[in-house]
């Protein structure tokens, strides 16, 4: 089993290095694409000086967000599964294993790693969980399902499963466009303990309330609009 590694990247001069070099001390067959969505603290040069095998840097030319970033490197994957790592230090590829077993049993075709299912991860902010236990709580209802955490960073996909869902969101949108589809289409879908260990916006942390705002805007478009 081939493994491809998704790598978005936008502003993570402090971690880019970090986080490159433990995927790429997985044990696995592997390729590692890492697609920097027009960085301007430095990361972009911080790759560009790097030069290793198994590791295929792409470069957007203005920042596109999440989304786009994950689309340009799906065009350069060859592997039988696909995994999305972000480029900082919230999660850990110590839960490869376990977020591979159900694809390698054939359990499961699509996998995403909750950070709310037993887990090890880091105290952190009241008001952004409980956003994303509404959020959760939403997709739940609408779809009838039991999923716990949407808007985990780790998620894992059959060789062509994201191909077939014809993503088309750019930015974060991308968490609930794809978790939408993959609801739709009745993939056997399994969810994964994983830790965190989440990082405070003075640390670099992106997301903010307003993405939960448009989460939410997003699930009732794609339930009630197509």
């Amino acid at each position: 089993m081939k493994l491809s590694i998704i790598m978005p990247v936008f502003n993570e001069k402090n971690t880019i290095l970090e986080v490159i070099a433990a995927a790429k001390g997985t044990d696995y067959d592997k390729e590692i694409i890492v697609v920097d969505d027009c960085s301007t603290d430095g990361t972009r040069e911080i790759l560009k000086d790097l030069r290793l095998e198994g590791v295929k840097l792409l470069y957007h030319d203005k920042n596109r967000g999440k989304g786009a970033a994950i689309k340009t490197a799906l065009k350069e994957t060859s592997g039988d599964v696909v995994i999305i790592q972000d480029a900082d230090l919230e999660y850990s590829v110590d839960d490869y294993p376990q977020l591979l077993k159900p694809i390698i049993s054939n359990k499961a075709d699509v996998v995403f790693g909750s950070r709310f299912i037993g887990g090890p991860r880091r105290v952190m902010y009241f008001w952004h969980q409980l956003g994303n236990f509404f959020v959760n709580f939403l997709v739940d209802i609408l779809y009838d399902t039991t999923l716990t955490d949407l808007e985990t960073g780790y998620k894992v996909f059959k060789k062509g499963i994201l191909e077939e869902l014809n993503i088309q969101s750019e930015g974060f949108d991308f968490e609930v466009e794809v978790t939408v589809k993959i609801l739709k289409k009745k993939y056997r879908f399994f969810e994964s303990p994983i830790s965190y260990a989440g990082r405070t916006y003075a640390e670099g942390k992106k997301i903010t309330w307003q993405e939960g705002l448009r989460a939410i805007f997003i699930l009732l478009k794609y339930k009630f609009f197509g």
